[in-house]
């Protein structure tokens, strides 16, 4: 609900705050008052095109502020996380500043957004219909939707929705087997040769890394063990250490008893000795016997890893991918020889959920055409009393072919109108006249209340052309349509103006040489006044102010 406007420096407005409230809130006042700066003022704040011709003369900027309290799960609240701005505590603040050089800056919650942002929370928050206004119930994108809302028809959109998915999701599948079965066919011939090559290699994990550790040891134990060959001929042949050792060991041992004892010592040493060099021998042949292999060892070994890189090069991988390569080649060919069963599966996968979407539409269709018949019979109802006795209302539904068919159904809506009973049908912004359209969408607006009934509705010369009865007519519809919502109607009509729970005189005066355009809410007793005003012109009668009682009364 709208609960203040606050205006500065708009036009005629020099600074202005106004406190609406729930139910049917009235705008009254004279030609050329201003109330047309009232209603430029609100939808500059509800992300209208800002004119740097709003701001009042001899100010650099004019200002909006509209405050509105909404509860936590209002639509709008959901639509400001998208524009990182916090819903506040129940109140949400659309504020909207214009300069004279044409720009324009945003607010919500004293967040700066955009003016696009800006208009996209409003349009959850307030629904306007006036002559030039091309919202609501003027949207026919919007009119499917009211028809379904209408009908209480959201449980069948779901389902269709669903149905629809399930299509989607199905079809999708069955063109992913499809390319998959392309690709692999095309693909076939280089598969199969590709994994006999594969299959003679048998790659193992880890393998090619092994092979090429194994070669590179292979290789430089070839050198090694010609450099351990030579240390055993230097150690441990006839003219080697060994020899030379073991040889003084026997002359020292073979000494008198007298230089014996002398050289005990050194015996003892070279014994050690001797012993040392034995295992050294000992060791040196062990490590040639490692290091012994066959050479074609060797030869198999840089065959099977010159396979492995060439592979490699060939699949353009590394050759630790082989394995899973040759893994994926595999599924490859049984796709193409179990795919024709897949296939089949996936085609009578589709068909059913195409059965289960089009029987879903078709309930919803079904649905929809009776909710049409029963809409048209209450709307064209409520044309008579307003003076539209002649018009009648449809409710055009168009099918589409079924390729076209989608979440929504299988049909175009369209609400149209024709103002005489030889005249075709058309869309209402386009057969109707300013007067008549605003009756029309008063008419819809009073048949959808219990349906789709935003919380702020403002109407802009729905009584234009009318008076007398009609003009009753259409103060009570709008009295019932405030019902548990909130209207702020600009009007002429005195009939419906009386039918107001809060009435605000829209006035210009002077002063000096600027012209003020000034809002008041008014008492019982001014109100009186100004509805006998409105019956009697200018000059205001005893008749008239009996008059603006006795209809004050018959809507009390």
């Amino acid at each position: 609900m709208l609960t203040d406007l606050s205006i500065r420096d708009i036009v005629l407005i020099d600074k202005l705050t106004l406190s609406f409230s729930q139910g049917l809130n009235v705008l009254t006042g004279e030609t050329g008052a201003g109330k047309s700066i009232l209603l430029d003022s609100l939808g500059l704040a509800l992300g209208a095109r800002a004119d740097r011709a709003l701001v009042r003369s001899g100010e650099d900027r004019g200002s909006v502020s509209a405050v509105f309290s909404v509860d936590e799960n209002h639509p709008a609240c959901s639509i400001l996380s998208e524009f990182g701005v916090d819903s506040g505590q129940g109140e949400l603040v659309l504020r909207r500043q214009v300069s004279t050089d044409g720009r324009s800056k945003a607010w919500i919650n004293d967040e700066p957004v955009s003016q696009g942002a800006l208009a996209k929370v409003a349009h959850y928050l307030v629904e306007i219909h006036g002559q030039h206004d091309d919202r609501g119930l003027l949207d026919s994108g919007a009119h499917r939707d009211l028809l379904d809302t209408f009908a209480g028809l959201r449980p069948e959109r779901d389902a269709v929705a669903a149905r629809h998915a399930a299509l989607k999701q199905s079809q999708a599948e069955l063109e992913r087997l499809q390319t998959d079965m392309q690709r692999a066919r095309e693909d076939e011939d280089y598969l199969r040769h590709a994994l006999d090559e594969l299959a003679n290699l048998a790659p193992e994990a880890g393998e090619e890394q092994n092979l090429a550790d194994k070669r590179t040891l292979m290789m430089q134990g070839e050198k090694a063990a010609e450099d351990l060959a030579e240390f055993q001929e230097l150690l441990f042949s006839g003219e080697g250490v060994d020899a030379k050792v073991r040889g003084v060991l026997r002359r020292m041992v073979r000494q008198g008893d007298e230089l014996a004892a002398v050289l005990q010592p050194a015996t003892e040493a070279l014994d050690r000795a001797a012993e040392e060099l034995s295992i050294a021998d000992q060791e040196l042949a062990k490590v040639l016997d490692g290091l012994s292999f066959n050479p074609s060892e060797l030869e198999q070994v840089e065959e099977r890893l010159f396979e492995y890189r060439r592979l490699a090069r060939k699949h353009n991988c590394q050759p630790e991918d082989l394995v899973t390569l040759q893994t994926q080649f595999h599924a490859q060919l049984e796709t193409i020889d179990q795919g024709e069963d897949a296939l089949k599966m996936a085609k009578a996968a589709v068909e059913e959920a195409r059965t289960k979407f089009a029987g879903a539409v078709q309930s919803l269709s079904k649905k929809r055409l009776v909710a049409s018949e029963k809409l048209d019979a209450l709307v064209n109802q409520e044309l008579p009393p307003l003076k539209l006795e002649k018009a009648t209302f449809r409710t055009s539904i168009e099918s589409v072919p079924e390729d076209l068919w989608n979440e929504f159904g299988a049909e175009k809506v369209t609400f149209e109108v024709k103002t005489n009973a030889g005249s075709a049908f058309g869309a209402m912004v386009k057969v109707a006249s300013g007067g008549e359209l605003a009756r029309f969408i008063l008419a819809l607006k009073v048949v959808l209340s219990n349906s789709a009934k935003p919380a702020t509705m403002v109407f802009d010369e729905v009584d234009r052309g009318i008076g007398g009865a009609t003009a009753s007519a259409v103060g009570e519809r709008l009295k019932r349509l405030s019902t548990g919502s909130q209207l702020l109607v600009v009007t002429h009509s005195p009939q419906v103006a009386a039918q107001g729970d809060i009435q605000f005189q829209i006035s210009k005066a002077d002063f000096g040489e600027q012209t003020r355009t000034d809002v008041v809410e008014l008492s019982t007793e001014h109100r009186r006044e100004e509805i006998a005003r409105m019956l009697a012109g200018a000059e205001v009668t005893e008749a008239a102010r009996a008059a603006a009682e006795q209809l004050l009364a018959s809507t009390g």
